[in-house]
């Protein structure tokens, strides 16, 4: 779909249109209207952030839990051994 080749569907459109909290229709005639601004993680707060990615679909919320598993429990390790396993 980014480089021309493949139109979306339907179900694309309208779960983008969700997403950017815009109708379908101005997704369709954005050269109409302005543009949906992107998406910036960066300026959400932690509540937007988690509404955000509950609007995933759950393959995409899995690899996005999953990944903050893996971190948190690298964290951890970290932690753990920062404090129980100094050279003296």
């Amino acid at each position: 779909m980014e480089n021309g080749k493949r139109e979306p569907s339907v179900e694309v459109l309208q779960k983008l249109s969700v997403i950017l909290g815009v109708t379908v229709d101005e997704l369709l005639n954005a050269e109409d209207k302005k543009r949906p601004t992107p998406v910036t993680v960066e300026d959400k707060t932690v509540s937007e952030k988690i509404r955000l990615v509950e609007q995933l679909e759950d393959e995409d919320k899995n690899v996005i839990y999953k990944m903050l598993d893996t971190m948190l429990t690298k964290k951890k390790f970290q932690d753990f051994f920062q404090q129980n396993i100094t050279v003296k």
